[in-house]
C-alpha cells in the first residue's frame, strides 16, 4: 500500500449517540470510495468496522473499529488517506470512544435527524473539546419517518451555539429524501436510490432556490466573519467565489469557530461522496497543531515538552488501542506522533524500558491488515506481537524521550462476582482475563480476599455480559454471573491513637513487636498515607516497612464490613522491639493490630459510590424522571429543555441505580436513555449503613456491633 505524507492524511473520529448510524455511515463511505467490493450493512453483520462476534450479534459497536479510505477531493491534486475511527455510542462502552479519540485530529458527530441532540452527543462533543479537535455534524437517517432538518438544526444550534451552520440543504424529506443542495458550490447533488454513493450534479430545484440563496448568504457571513480579507471581499462583491469560500471554511473549521452540518442516508448511500470531499478538503491534516504536548517523565507529571508533528522530528509513537486477537495475538494500534516509522524498525518502549521490533507494520481495514513500508508523522498504524507494549505506552527515540498522556477513563461503575463453571475454567480464567484487560481499559478484575470470589468490574451490566460472552467464545472459559456488588468503601471521621502489640513465646525464638500509631481522616479521594515519625531508633528502620504493610493489608481487608478503608493518614510515632525476638512478621502483625485498635476510636463510617447521571427523554416525562431519581436518593443538579426534549442531571448513589435501566424503559415507554459515570464517594446514611454492614460483616470480625462501629 502507498505511504502517505502528513499533508495528505486525515484522522477522523466518527462519534455520536448510540443508534445514530455511525457504523452504517462508515460502511457507506468505504463503499463510495471503492474500498469495499460490496455495501456492508449492520443488519446482516457485513460492515467492515463491526467485525467482532458480539458486535454482529448485538448490532451495536462495542469497541472502536479502524478503517481507511483513499479519496481525491474535487479540487485536490492527489488522493488523501482518510483514517476513520468508528467509535461506540452507548454509555456502557463510551470509555473506548474517549480512549480512541486521542488518535483523531477531527470529530464527525453523527446525529439522528429525528431525535436531534442526545445525551452522548454532548459527551462526545466534550471529548472533542478536551482534545482540541475541529468538529462537524452529519444529520443521518434523513430518509426515516419523522426526520426533520429544521428540528434537528434547532436542537444543534440551541446546544452548541451559532457556530453550527449547514453547508447542505435536503432535497426531499423522509422517504422522498434523494439528495442535497451544496451551499458552497451552489449546486444540487442527486443520488440514485441504493446507488454507489456518487452524486449526479444538477441545477438547484426551483422550489429550493430562495432557501438555498438565504442559507448560502448565512454561510458566507459566518465564514467571512472570522477573516478580514474575506469580509472585505464579501462586502465588495456581495458573495464569495466557491474556492475562496472553501478556503475560508477550511480555516474556520480548523480554528474551531464554525461547525458545519451535512446530511446523509447511510443505509441508501446518499451524501457519501460529499462527506468524503468534506473530510479530504475541509478537515485539517495532523500537522495543523503547532505541536503536541507530552511530559519529560514517565509519571506524566511535572515538566512538559512539545514535539512538532513532522517527519524531521525524532520518532515517537502513542499506542491508543490494543486488540486481543486469538489468532494474531496482541495487535497494538498506534499513532505516529512525530518522525518517520519504517517497517522492521526497532523502537524503544519508553514506558517499559525495552526494545520492540516493528515487523510487518500495517494499516487496518476492519479486521484485515494491509502491509505498508513506512508511516509518516500523523498516520495511524498497527503491529502484531510486540513483547511488552500496552495501551497508553509511548515508544520512540530514547535520546529524545517524550511521554504522551493517555485518556482519563472513568472508574468502573458496577461489579459482578464471576464463578468458573469447572476446574478447567478456573485454570484458564487468569490468562484469558489478562488478554481481555489489555484490550479494555475500563475493566477491572480482582479477587475478594474475604469471600475468595473473582470480581469483574465494568461500566454497566451489558459491558460485563459482553466480556463474559467473549471469554466463552474466544477463550472457551465458561462463567456464571452473580448479582452486581456495589464497591463500598470504609473511612474514619475522627482521630485516634492506638498501640498494637504482638508477643508470642514458644520454645526457641519468640515473636515481639510493638507499634504505636496515630490515625486521622484525609479528604475524599486521598487514599491511604503512611508517615514514619520514629525518632531515636524505637523501631529499627528495616522493620518500619513491615508496620506499614501490616496497616495497609488490614485497611484493605476492612473493618466494618470487609470493604477497603480509605482516606486516612497513619503516623507511626513510637514502638518497642526485642534484639532476638523481633522480626518482619512480628511488626507486620503489630501494625495490623494497631490499625484495628485505632479503628475502634476513629468513628469508622461506610462510603458508597455516587454516580453522575444524565437522563435524556421527551419533555413530557420530565416530572416523572425527577421524582423517580429523587426517590432513589438522587440530588437533582439541573435540567435543560431543548427542542421538545429534556436532559435531567443528578447525583445518585450507585446502589440505587442497579435496576434503573428497566425502570426508565417503563417510565418513558422506551423513549428515554441515560448515561452514568463515577462522581465521588460519600457517606451512607446510618440506617442503610447498618443493613449493608449486617449483610457483609465478615465472620471473624464479630467483636464490635455495627451500631457502635458507625456511631
Amino acid at each position: 500500500m502507498k505511504s502517505y505524507a502528513t499533508e495528505w492524511i486525515r484522522n477522523v473520529g466518527i462519534v455520536g449517540h448510540g443508534g445514530t448510524g455511525k457504523t452504517q455511515l462508515v460502511s457507506s463511505l468505504l463503499y463510495a470510495a471503492r474500498m469495499t467490493p460490496r455495501f456492508g450493512k449492520v443488519t446482516d453483520g457485513s460492515t467492515t468496522t463491526d467485525w467482532d462476534e458480539e458486535e454482529i450479534a448485538r448490532k451495536i459497536t462495542i469497541s472502536t473499529g479502524l478503517a481507511f479510505a483513499e479519496w481525491q477531493g474535487e479540487h485536490q491534486k492527489e488522493k488523501t488517506k482518510i483514517n476513520i475511527l468508528d467509535t461506540p455510542g452507548y454509555s456502557t462502552f463510551i470509555s473506548d470512544t474517549k480512549a480512541a479519540m486521542i488518535a483523531a485530529d477531527a470529530a464527525l458527530i453523527v446525529i439522528d435527524a429525528a431525535a436531534g441532540v442526545q445525551v452522548m452527543t454532548e459527551k462526545v462533543w466534550d471529548y472533542a473539546v478536551e482534545y482540541g479537535q475541529p468538529r462537524a455534524f452529519v444529520l443521518n437517517w434523513m430518509d426515516r419517518e419523522l426526520a426533520s432538518f429544521e428540528r434537528a438544526m434547532e436542537s444543534l444550534e440551541q446546544v452548541f451555539g451559532r457556530g453550527v451552520v449547514p453547508i447542505q440543504l435536503p432535497i426531499g424529506s423522509e422517504k422522498s429524501f434523494r439528495g442535497v443542495v451544496d451551499l458552497v458550490g451552489m449546486k444540487a447533488l442527486i443520488y440514485a436510490p441504493d446507488g454507489d454513493g456518487k452524486a449526479k450534479v444538477e441545477e438547484i430545484p426551483a422550489d429550493l432556490a430562495e432557501a438555498a440563496r438565504a442559507a448560502h448568504e448565512r454561510l458566507v457571513e459566518m465564514v467571512a466573519e472570522g477573516e478580514d480579507e474575506l469580509m472585505q471581499e464579501f462586502f465588495d462583491k456581495g458573495t464569495l467565489p466557491a474556492e475562496d469560500l472553501k478556503k475560508g471554511l477550511h480555516e474556520e473549521v480548523r480554528d474551531k469557530k464554525v461547525f458545519p452540518v451535512m446530511l446523509s442516508s447511510a443505509l441508501h448511500c446518499i451524501g457519501s461522496d460529499a462527506i468524503l470531499n468534506f473530510m479530504a478538503e475541509i478537515f485539517p491534516d495532523p500537522s495543523y497543531r503547532a505541536a503536541v504536548r507530552g511530559f519529560k517523565a514517565p509519571e506524566r507529571t511535572g515538566e512538559e515538552v512539545e514535539r512538532k508533528i513532522a517527519d524531521s522530528e525524532p520518532l515517537s509513537l502513542a499506542v491508543f488501542k490494543t486488540i486481543a486477537d486469538p489468532f494474531a495475538g496482541r495487535i497494538s494500534c498506534f499513532k505516529v506522533m512525530s518522525g518517520l516509522l519504517k517497517n522492521d524498525a526497532t523502537v524503544q518502549n519508553l514506558d517499559r524500558n525495552g526494545a520492540e521490533r516493528f515487523q510487518h507494520v500495517q494499516v487496518m481495514q476492519g479486521k484485515t491488515a494491509t502491509a505498508v513500508a513506512e508511516l509518516h508523522a500523523g498516520d495511524l498504524g498497527a503491529v502484531a506481537k510486540l513483547k511488552d507494549t500496552l495501551t497508553g505506552d509511548t515508544l520512540g527515540d530514547k535520546s529524545a524521550a517524550i511521554y504522551y498522556p493517555g485518556a482519563k477513563i472513568p472508574e468502573p461503575s458496577i461489579t459482578f462476582a464471576i464463578e468458573p463453571k469447572t476446574r478447567a475454567d478456573e485454570d484458564r480464567i487468569g490468562v484469558a482475563i489478562h488478554k481481555i484487560l489489555e484490550e479494555d481499559l475500563s475493566l477491572r478484575f480482582s479477587r475478594d480476599p474475604q469471600t475468595k470470589e473473582f470480581l469483574l468490574s465494568g461500566a454497566g451490566q451489558q459491558h460485563i455480559e459482553v466480556i463474559v460472552s467473549r471469554l466463552r467464545k474466544r477463550y472457551h472459559v465458561e462463567l456464571t454471573l452473580h448479582p452486581p456488588k456495589v464497591p463500598y468503601r470504609e473511612t474514619i471521621r475522627a482521630k485516634a491513637d492506638a498501640e498494637g502489640k504482638h508477643k508470642k513465646q514458644s520454645g526457641g525464638h519468640g515473636q515481639f513487636g510493638v507499634a504505636r500509631i496515630k490515625m486521622e481522616p484525609l479528604p475524599r479521594g486521598k487514599g491511604v498515607e503512611f508517615v514514619d515519625d520514629i525518632f531515636g531508633g524505637a523501631i529499627p528502620k528495616n522493620w518500619i516497612p513491615s508496620v506499614e504493610k501490616g496497616i495497609r493489608d488490614a485497611a484493605e481487608r476492612g473493618y466494618l464490613a470487609g470493604f477497603p478503608v480509605v482516606d486516612f493518614r497513619a503516623t507511626l510515632y513510637d514502638g518497642k522491639y526485642h534484639d532476638v525476638d523481633s522480626s518482619d512478621i512480628a511488626f507486620k502483625i503489630a501494625g495490623s493490630l494497631a490499625f484495628r485498635e485505632a479503628m475502634k476510636q476513629a468513628r469508622p463510617a461506610l462510603l458508597e459510590p455516587v454516580m453522575h447521571v444524565e437522563v435524556y427523554a421527551p419533555e413530557q416525562y420530565s416530572g416523572d424522571l425527577m421524582g423517580n431519581l429523587s426517590g432513589r436518593r438522587g440530588k437533582i443538579s439541573g435540567s435543560e429543555s431543548r427542542a421538545g426534549s429534556v436532559v435531567v442531571k443528578a447525583l445518585v448513589p450507585l446502589s440505587e441505580m442497579l435496576s434503573y435501566a428497566n425502570e426508565l424503559i417503563s417510565l418513558t415507554q422506551g423513549r428515554g436513555s441515560y448515561s452514568m459515570e463515577f462522581s465521588h464517594y460519600d457517606y451512607v446514611p446510618q440506617e442503610l449503613a447498618e443493613k449493608v454492614i449486617a449483610a457483609h460483616k465478615p465472620h471473624h470480625a464479630g467483636e464490635e456491633s455495627s451500631e457502635a462501629a458507625i456511631a
